[in-house]
């Protein structure tokens, strides 16, 4: 019974709540998909399997991944190395700019794409540009989900290693510099061996987020008929609705089974691969660049133009035309569709109320949700197992395709709740719980990583003083562990504001939010509409982390995500 006081009580009433929105889900799609005659059987599991429609889908998912978190982890690490390691001016401003990608919805990305390069594109007309009409898009095939996939995933791939690289001692880079080594045999011997698990981890996390991926197969894929496992459950429940539950759950179960076998290996390979530092973290070594600084600069700075500044020109440039494959002039530039989404189409405002209601919610419970499990994470004993256990099912839930969580959620809440006799089926509510699910372990890292820090004397002694629970988190804890804590909150809000693969089967009338609202304008051949939409969303985002950049200069460190 002594567990079931303090933080023991905690940790269970958060494990409780982890286990209602992922371990019950899961399990309940499981039995949908893997039911045969009321008994278990893998059988619905082959005949899925011995469909061409699968077995090319489950190929391409895996193919799209694995090339896409290559390029992605290259990028990412090469532009880490650059802004870490180098004398380049303003890398703050060049910092900021390179997560734009990230911050923005891959559906977005993909229609700021499709608009920046294809024969219809108003931007590459106005300039005499356009390809000749009616010749393929250069992005509806295999190479461009790839292409669009790593530009999502590359800033992703650079936080990780950027946060790597300073984190480092330099005790060792500096020895060898003293020793005569140059920068390039430093970089080759020293740097990148001990950023070796930061690779594999900025690897790991490019593979799942691209495994996982909704938005961008969905709108340059289908075209091309390169179809993922994410875009076939969507295409398979839209068109025959809640019939084929079970038809769908079997293939969730295989998306389970391939997330948990992902996260385990990937997992694996990172542990063997660590490499044991000693000293503390200071600088990183600054290597001079001479007289190619200014040409690195530049090269950065195209970069940053080509996948930030041309498709984000582009979806605005067809906002602003009347038709879509006009040319943008001054004769056909009109500022219609903004009024038409802002202020005629009342599901516009209402959809990002939605989202910033359900995200924010989601947000705050995470990174309460997130103190509580991330605590006993580094003390020994069952709370720590049981930590472990819960961020074990965080990892999979992330791994998981959303369109697999909404289907766990509509077999779970569709029927009404025991107790209250009533369903969050069809309300804002259940997208929000969804958020919780599939967000937890976004929340649970950063927080994880401040506790590890902490010198566990600190509570002990309060603890050895006669403190509470309670005493301790409010007084000792809570302040220490609440940068890491906001972090997670702000990066879960992001992350969530803007998506669409958990919502895409949860929205309903009413309850729309932004990614489903774009997406449908999109699909539905609203192209003007969708850009506006988009562009609107775009803004509101760079908004929403230009005010947290500014607020992070008087924030403890750690508080945003990127500074």
């Amino acid at each position: 019974m002594r567990f079931l006081r303090g933080e023991g009580l905690a940790l269970l009433a958060a494990s409780t709540l982890v286990a209602a929105l992922i371990v019950v889900p899961l399990a309940l799609l499981l039995a949908q998909g893997l039911t045969v005659g009321g008994g278990l059987s893998l059988a619905p599991v082959v005949e899925a399997l011995n469909s061409r429609a699968v077995q090319r889908a489950l190929v391409n998912s895996l193919d799209s991944a694995l090339f896409s978190a290559l390029l992605a982890t290259m990028a990412g690490t090469l532009l880490a190395l650059l802004v870490g390691l180098t004398d380049i001016r303003a890398k703050g401003l060049f910092v900021f700019l390179l997560l734009i990608p990230m911050m923005i919805p891959p559906h977005v990305t993909a229609i700021a794409w499709i608009q920046a390069a294809g024969p219809a594109s108003p931007l590459l007309r106005s300039v005499g540009l356009a390809p000749e009409i009616g010749t393929t898009h250069p992005l509806y095939s295999r190479g461009g989900v790839i292409a669009l996939l790593a530009l999502q995933h590359m800033p992703l791939a650079f936080l990780v290693v950027r946060a790597a690289l300073r984190s480092q001692p330099r005790e060792l880079s500096e020895a060898a510099r003293i020793a005569g080594s140059g920068p390039l045999r430093v970089m080759r011997r020293i740097v990148l061996p001990l950023l070796a698990p930061a690779i594999i981890a900025a690897f790991a996390l490019s593979f799942v987020s691209a495994l996982k991926n909704f938005g961008i197969p969905a709108l340059l894929g289908v075209p091309a008929n390169y179809v993922t496992l994410p875009v076939l459950l969507w295409q398979r429940m839209v068109s025959f609705g809640v019939s084929i539950l079970q038809n769908v759950a079997v293939i969730g179960a295989i998306m389970i089974a391939v997330a948990v076998v992902a996260t385990a290996v990937l997992a694996y390979v990172q542990r063997r691969s660590g490499a044991a530092l000693t000293g503390p973290p200071r600088t990183p070594l600054s290597f001079s660049l001479g007289r190619a600084r200014p040409l690195v600069e530049a090269g950065l700075a195209a970069f940053i133009v080509g996948v930030v500044a041309l498709p984000l020109a582009a979806l605005l440039a067809t906002s602003l035309v009347q038709t879509y494959g006009l040319a943008l002039t001054p004769q056909t530039a009109t500022l219609a569709n903004f009024v038409e989404v802002v202020w005629r189409q009342g599901v516009t405002l209402r959809a990002f109320a939605n989202s910033s209601l359900a995200a924010g919610g989601a947000a705050l419970v995470l990174a309460g949700l997130a103190v509580v499990l991330a605590h006993p994470a580094h003390r020994p004993g069952a709370p720590r197992r049981v930590a472990g256990a819960v961020g074990a099912l965080a990892d999979v839930s992330y791994a998981l395709p959303g369109i697999v969580v909404s289907i766990a959620f509509i077999i779970t809440f569709v029927a009404p709740l025991p107790l209250i006799n009533a369903s969050i089926y069809n309300t804002l509510l259940i997208i929000a719980l969804a958020y919780v699910a599939a967000f937890l372990a976004i929340a649970v890292k950063p927080v994880a990583v401040a506790f590890a820090q902490l010198d566990p004397a600190l509570e002990d002694a309060a603890r050895v003083a006669g403190a509470g629970y309670g005493w301790r988190m409010a007084r000792i804890i809570g302040p220490l562990v609440a940068p890491a804590a906001a972090s997670a909150a702000i990066l879960v809000f992001l992350t969530a504001y803007n998506e669409i693969t958990v919502s895409a089967l949860l929205w309903s009338f009413g309850n729309e939010t932004i990614g489903t609202t774009i997406f449908n304008y999109e699909d539905g051949g609203y192209t003007t509409l969708a850009a506006a939409t988009s562009t609107v969303t775009v803004v509101a985002t760079l908004a929403l982390m230009l005010v947290l950049d500014k607020m992070g200069r008087r924030l403890p460190p750690g508080a945003v995500p990127w500074r």
